[in-house]
């Protein structure tokens, strides 16, 4: 029947609607169920979703596929610290070495990343990065014992700072080219990478506690997101190639230059606030705005809700207001927000301050990744570093200064962290809006 109501005589209509008992037109199998798919997935808006034609986005959601790896490959292990905790038979201390592994795999990695987007480029480097973090995982899973367990998670840190710069520059390299704006967009997928994680987790929970299954279905997920970032990333343009081999020729790492430092303080102060504010912000609505235990996660999921909502929305102000402006304005409005929630106390001004927090600090990474990433791998490198840097700083020094006074004063570094940022990006040369 879907044959009979596919034909088309050469050259004319097709015919009407078939009533019951009407003659069938018979067409090959093959030709018929061609094009009852074609409506089919005409119909549903399917052919569109499978087959993007834009090579902007087709090369924008291969990155983003990157970029929620990441954020899943790594939500996935830490969401079983718990059960490797016991399976391993760890202790609070030896965990902890364990999760600092991982970011000091990532903060020295830099002249390793430096030296690999010289020698393979971004694509390449991001394909195998990708692809080693599906392996580290499926390693963890089969560790045998603590020191093992120890040496892989470093490796895991390793290669997230390699797939960090890489996928940065890739997402940079797709502004460049298209001269439309992207990054937030692609940090979003992150999040949207880690929320994903989680979910699977307690799925996967909820049928076995087992980990080697639980990384295993993971991995399956991770390889499929490696298959569809294969197919549509960037390719080296001829002004990255030019760039790529006039450093090779120079045969090494360079100092970094006045603006370079610039960004590296930006993005260091900035994940420093970002990374703080979603550590403590439960601790602080119990402990002194004395919400109860029901209220008192709201503070880290105001927090993560509006960053990713403005990450959503985060191009279009680049594209109209330039990333300088961004910057500088939304990390005023983080800092502001959150020393005016701190002065007044309670529950309701702590939320609109983590909201002030979430909304203005979320564009700054993406900024100064496209800002650093035009500078060069090496510049690329050293901000990524720096930015894992603060991002595992940041948290213990909030805790020592609160500590030695109170919480307040705590999160008022935090408040403090954002001005810098804004400061910060008054010196940072950006490239103009619409530009």
């Amino acid at each position: 029947m879907v044959g009979a109501w596919l034909h088309r005589p050469p050259g004319g209509r097709p015919p009407g609607r078939l009533r019951p008992g009407r003659h069938l037109h018979v067409e090959g199998d093959a030709v018929r169920r061609v094009r009852a798919w074609h409506v089919i997935a005409r119909g549903i808006g399917l052919k569109h979703m499978l087959r993007v034609r834009d090579p902007f986005y087709r090369s924008q959601l291969a990155i983003a596929a990157l970029f929620c790896s990441l954020g899943f490959q790594y939500a996935t292990w830490a969401s079983r610290i718990p059960a490797i905790k016991a399976d391993l038979g760890l202790t609070a201390a030896e965990v902890g070495f364990l999760l600092m592994a991982a970011g000091v795999g990532a903060s020295v990695s830099f002249p390793l990343v430096s030296v690999l987007m010289r020698r393979l480029g971004s694509q390449r480097l991001a394909l195998l990065s990708a692809l080693g973090l599906t392996l580290v995982l499926i390693a963890l899973a089969m560790a045998p014992n603590y020191p093992v367990a120890l040496a892989v998670v470093c490796c895991d840190g390793v290669l997230v700072g390699c797939l960090n710069v890489a996928m940065n520059a890739q997402g940079a390299a797709l502004e460049l080219r298209h001269k439309r704006n992207a990054m937030a967009k692609l940090h979003a997928t992150f999040s949207g990478g880690s929320l994903l994680a989680a979910l699977l987790a307690s799925c996967v929970n909820a049928l076995t506690s087992t980990v080697a299954v639980h990384f295993g279905v993971a991995a399956v997920v991770l390889l499929l997101l490696f298959a569809y970032a294969r197919t549509g990333l960037l390719a080296e343009d001829e002004a990255a190639e030019e760039k790529r081999n006039e450093t090779k020729s120079r045969g090494g790492w360079s100092l970094p230059t006045r603006m370079t430092l610039w960004m590296c303080c930006a993005m260091t102060f900035g994940t420093v606030t970002e990374g703080a504010i979603n550590d403590w912000s439960a601790l602080y609505m119990t402990d002194v705005a004395k919400a109860s235990a029901e209220l008192a996660p709201l503070g880290i999921a105001v927090v993560s809700g509006m960053m990713v909502l403005a990450r959503l929305f985060a191009d279009g102000w680049r594209a109209r207001w330039g990333d300088g402006r961004v910057v500088v304005l939304g990390s005023a409005l983080a800092g502001a927000g959150l020393a005016l929630a701190l002065l007044s106390g309670g529950v309701v001004p702590a939320l609109i301050g983590f909201s002030c927090v979430g909304l203005g600090i979320a564009a700054v990474t993406p900024c100064v990744y496209v800002a650093a990433a035009k500078r060069g791998p090496d510049a690329l490198a050293l901000v990524a570093a720096m930015g894992t840097t603060g991002l595992l700083a940041g948290p213990p020094v909030i805790g020592f200064v609160a500590n030695s006074s109170s919480l307040v004063w705590g999160l008022g570094v935090v408040a403090a962290s954002a001005i810098v940022v804004s400061l910060c990006g008054t010196r940072i040369r950006w490239t103009p809006a619409n530009a």
